[in-house]
């Protein structure tokens, strides 16, 4: 095979140690070294040393992030690769040979690199990933509240649709200070709550003694803690992401995506779409295009391929939230395939056509236009009309068609 790098490296990354081979015209050099600061710049040392050009390694966990800050500052082209792309045969596997079969793979231009988005919108993506765990754990600090209660002989979330609401806030909290009076507690709720007064005395009505109180307060100084962390994180958040705000404006646009939505899906691809060269492209390195499997002329499975879990699971709830609007073409579309495929795979195609609207929002700097709960409808009218006259002339009718001008 041509050669395609003359002065390449393939580092074999792990926890305590890095395997280094470095192919040049002068021959092939392997070195392990540490993975300490003082170490990797030891190894970015050796590179420059042998001018290497283009260095690979594969993506393991988070080791791969010490090696590429350093050497992204330097002019050495770096790919951090896939590591089902780069198998090496079975039963010879070891440290040195997979560097060396790195390094030959990278020589002759046999990997591809994965995206990795510049430092700035990688601190922005950990951000908003951490927030989006901290909303996931105080939805489980908030079950167990609720399970607490249930215990305590308390249906609150029988009457309240939101336990996070302000009248459960009020009530729990009440709870906690030692009041155990129904009809008092009942008095808290507030705005629409407070027609359902007397449901709401009898769902209070329970035997909750010290041990609850004390568990109750437990966590709710938990959610109060995941609260105030929750809206640190959104000011960094709106102020990093201030240089994107007529993008964000755009995606927002959408039904079914909201402001922080928009905000991790900005954070996760990023504001330029040159580096997908189509829609289809940012779809598959997202995990939301079929996968193929084929053997024998058979078509196996068509299970969606690995990609990132972050995004594809934010596309996957505004999916499902577009699917709860009126009269638009997303929930449409989604009632269309649920009704044939099932709800699961009606959300994936759903946010796989969020995430294309993206796609060309972004690159043509337009907002989203609707086009209508009717628009398949409008699109197949011929067919509809052929398939509906058939229909009803099997059935013994005579039909004669005259359109309307509305």
């Amino acid at each position: 095979m041509r050669v395609l790098y003359e002065r390449c490296c393939g580092l074999d990354v792990h926890k305590q140690s890095i395997t280094a081979c470095a192919l040049t015209p002068e021959g092939k050099e392997i070195r392990t070294f540490g993975t300490l600061t003082d170490d990797l710049e030891e190894l970015v040392d050796w590179l420059k040393e042998k001018k290497v050009t283009h260095v690979a390694m594969e993506s393991t966990g988070v080791y791969w992030k010490p090696v590429y800050n350093l050497l992204e500052a330097e002019p050495i082209e770096v790919l951090v690769v896939n590591a089902q792309h780069i198998k090496a045969v079975p039963g010879r596997k070891t440290d040195v040979k997979d560097a060396e079969w790195i390094a030959d793979l990278l020589r002759h231009g046999l990997l591809k690199g994965s995206y990795i988005p510049h430092r700035a919108q990688r601190e922005l993506r950990e951000l908003v990933r951490y927030r989006r765990s901290l909303i996931e754990e105080r939805a489980r600090e908030l079950n167990r509240i609720q399970k607490v209660l249930e215990g305590a002989n308390i249906k609150l979330s029988s009457v309240v649709s939101d336990i996070n609401g302000i009248s459960a806030r009020l009530i729990i909290r009440a709870l906690i200070e030692g009041k155990d009076d129904p009809a008092a507690l009942a008095q808290l709720a507030k705005g629409r709550l407070k027609q359902k007064t007397e449901e709401l005395r009898r769902a209070l009505k329970g035997m909750i003694g010290p041990h609850q109180r004390m568990m109750l307060a437990e966590q709710w100084r938990h959610v109060e803690y995941l609260d105030e962390a929750i809206a640190r994180l959104d000011r960094e958040i709106e102020e990093r992401t201030s240089p994107f705000h007529e993008a964000l404006e755009l995606i927002d646009t959408i039904p079914g995506v909201g402001r922080q939505s928009a905000e991790q899906i900005v954070a996760e691809i990023g504001t330029d779409m040159s580096r997908f060269p189509t829609d289809a492209h940012l779809a598959s390195w997202t995990g939301m295009a079929p996968g193929n499997h084929e053997s024998a002329g058979k078509r196996l499975s068509g299970r969606t391929r690995k990609g990132n879990k972050k995004l594809r699971s934010c596309l996957v709830e505004c999916a499902r939230a577009a699917a709860r609007t009126k009269n638009t073409y997303l929930s449409a579309k989604y009632h269309r395939i649920a009704k044939r495929r099932g709800a699961n795979r009606a959300s994936v195609a759903v946010g796989r056509t969020i995430l294309e609207m993206i796609y060309y929002i972004l690159t043509r700097k337009e907002p989203y236009r609707e086009l209508g709960a009717d628009y398949w409808d409008r699109q197949r009218e011929a067919s509809i009309v052929r398939q509906t006259v058939k229909r009803l002339e099997g059935l013994g009718y005579e039909v004669k068609l005259e359109k309307t001008s509305a």
